[in-house]
């Protein structure tokens, strides 16, 4: 085709254009797909050899920098692509493949009713080095397919779920819609195919689901699988995906703004479900008692969501009041409002004074605990050798901020233990505190955990954080009458409730009788409360949240969370050091020799070379965290999409 290169690239017009040139100056290869349709106005220019969309139908193919033969593609902007849930469940969808990836997954979460889409993006699929690579026709995938017509997001007939008026759509006790599935689903095509897929868990069929999925050994496949993050701020043409590639939407920034089930039942579910398949394919760690808990819960919300199917078959026509229901809703939120603290003297910030066993453990010792009368005062424990001297020279002093906190606690055996890895010039001290009771214990962990933020018992957040920790304990607990334990049916299957450690480790006989006997503690919860509580105690783990990358030394990890670095030993997953966000004046990515430098305002730099991965994925990461701690409840839910760009595209 014989072009003028001065001619602007408007897409709907350009074949006329191109038609209508007689002038031999350019000569410009052009590929059009073989079921042309009559409506281009999705098509556009792609660039192939330099990896660019041609959109800027202001700009001449010169100023493109376009040359004779140069080889464009004439394609449409959205694609097919098959996106696997955090459910495992995979949806086919029309997505913009010219959009940023940030946007296209914002648009995608507009469709399926996640509200702060922010907090997802997509993950290549990691591949399983021991399987060789299969044919798509030997996978499981098919057999996972929702069944329904395609989901185009963002398009003007379908602007899908997503509502900014914040107005309750499901039913905060049980998460099931407000009003006829018709009218929850709108004129999203979601309504004509199967929408109980996003809000409702559906219980693991066989074992073999489970065998058949990739599961990391070790911290450094961990590690490897965070390769796979998509740039945000670049299109997925540009990242090479292909149209009807497998990718994973996935909750990427472990930061959950405004988790709410009157408007979060889809969220929610793939929240949990995120959090479930993470422990059952041991993506992080927990203890023997904290499975049991957690395959309890998985039990109760299984039996729970096909109860609440069958109700919803038998009642789809059932109607609710919405002036009831929001009454209803301001009833609660009035309650809750009436049954917290009243402020006291804003001025005085409360303190801890007890009896706590205090151990610094160091190599070749055979010293054990030794109990000192601690005060906990601000963000500082102080240890005296007994309360009479409480009012002289402290023993110990430890100052908590930007310290690590992980639990190491034993129901059955008593054992409450708080470990605290306390930064200083040269690296970390390490000191373990022991509490008596579970009650001093959940104000002990409260009150270190709100000290590594920077923050006192003074805060809003304290009393919550103890309820939170002792309900956490509790649901751990065993019930000791056994008169109260269900008997053991056929449907518990504990292979799909447990991880394959525990498998390998007990009977089944043996894994059914103590989830039944774990279930008595959380039997009486409703649906969403029980995924709520599932998504709080993956959150109380101490792995939880913690992004794994391979450093530039073999044995050396960096981890990234919402609110600090952790360089870590690759063997053990041991912090080795902590610097906090909060304290970070700036960070530089060199991206020729692929390392970044992050600067603290009152502590060396830091400095690390990005192995086996590329550094913008680890500076997106940093940005993108600093990113969400910039929400506020005020923003009406509209997102700074520049400041987000800004904050994490970097300079490549």
């Amino acid at each position: 085709v014989k072009i003028n290169a001065s001619v602007r690239c408007k897409n709907s017009e350009l074949l006329v254009k191109l038609l209508e040139q007689t002038s031999p100056l350019n000569s410009i290869v052009f590929l059009f797909s073989s079921d042309v349709k009559k409506d281009w106005s999705d098509h556009a220019l792609w660039w192939e050899k330099k990896k660019t969309w041609l959109l800027k139908t202001h700009w001449t193919l010169d100023k493109y920098g376009i040359q004779a033969d140069a080889r464009l593609l004439f394609t449409p902007q959205h694609k097919l692509l098959r996106l696997q849930l955090p459910n495992m469940k995979h949806m086919k969808v029309k997505v913009n493949f010219s959009d940023r990836v940030f946007k296209a997954v914002s648009d995608i979460c507009k469709t399926f009713n996640i509200r702060h889409p922010e907090e997802l993006s997509l993950l290549r699929k990691p591949r399983d080095p021991k399987k060789k690579k299969k044919k798509l026709e030997e996978t499981e995938e098919d057999d996972l397919e929702l069944e329904g017509p395609l989901l185009t997001p963002g398009s003007g007939e379908h602007p899908g779920l997503y509502s900014k008026t914040m107005t309750p759509t499901y039913d905060s006790r049980d998460g099931s819609p407000l009003s006829p599935t018709s009218a929850w689903f709108g004129d999203s095509p979601l309504s004509e195919g199967n929408p109980s897929i996003l809000a409702v868990s559906q219980p693991i069929s066989s074992p073999d689901i489970l065998v058949k999925l990739y599961k990391p050994q070790s911290l450094l496949d961990k590690a490897k699988i965070n390769q796979g993050w998509l740039d945000s701020s670049r299109s997925l043409m540009e990242q090479d995906v292909k149209e009807n590639e497998v990718l994973l939407l996935r909750f990427k920034y472990h930061s959950f703004f405004d988790l709410n089930p009157k408007y979060d039942a889809i969220r929610v579910n793939q929240l949990y479900e995120q959090a479930k398949w993470a422990i059952l394919l041991e993506e992080i760690e927990c203890t023997e008692e904290e499975m049991m808990m957690f395959a309890a819960l998985q039990y109760h919300i299984n039996k729970l969501s096909i109860m609440s199917s069958d109700n919803h078959m038998n009642n789809s026509e059932k109607e609710v009041d919405e002036v009831d229901a929001a009454l209803s809703d301001l009833e609660i939120t009035l309650e809750g409002g009436k049954t917290s603290n009243t402020l006291g003297d804003i001025t005085s910030i409360p303190e801890l004074a007890d009896y706590v066993k205090v151990f610094k453990p160091k190599k070749l010792t055979l010293k054990g605990y030794k109990q000192y009368w601690c005060t906990f005062k601000d963000i500082t424990i102080s240890c005296y050798k007994s309360k009479e001297e409480a009012h002289g020279t402290p023993a110990h002093q430890m100052n908590l901020r930007g310290c690590e906190v992980t639990p190491d606690v034993n129901i059955s055996g008593q054992k409450f233990n708080i470990k605290l890895l306390i930064p200083v010039a040269d690296g970390m001290n390490e000191i373990w505190l022991r509490c008596d009771t579970e009650k001093q214990y959940a104000h002990w962990m409260a009150a270190c955990r709100l000290a590594s933020k920077g923050k006192t018992m003074a805060d809003s957040s304290y009393n919550l954080e103890v309820q939170n920790i002792l309900s956490f304990l509790k649901m751990q607990h065993m019930n000791p009458d056994p008169q109260f334990i269900e008997p053991i049916t056929t449907d518990i299957n504990p292979e799909c409730l447990v991880s394959p450690r525990y498998l390998k480790k007990y009977k089944n006989k043996q894994i059914s009788a103590r989830i039944l006997e774990a279930h008595q503690n959380v039997a009486q919860m409703s649906l969403i409360e029980a995924k709520m509580r599932f998504i709080q105690a993956w959150q109380s783990l101490p792995e939880f949240g913690i992004t794994h990358f391979l450093g530039g030394k073999r044995e050396e990890l960096i981890g990234i969370t919402y609110n600090r670095l952790i360089r870590m030993d690759a063997s053990t997953g041991d912090a080795i050091k902590t610097w906090r966000f909060s304290n970070m004046k700036q960070w530089n990515v060199n991206w020729e020799i692929k390392m970044v430098t992050v600067e603290f305002a009152d502590e060396p730099s830091l400095s690390f070379v990005c192995a086996e991965v590329d550094c913008k994925v680890v500076h997106e990461f940093i940005g993108g965290y600093i990113f969400l701690s910039t929400r506020a409840k005020d923003q009406n839910e509209s997102l700074d999409e520049e400041m987000f760009y800004k904050l994490t595209s970097g300079w490549v």
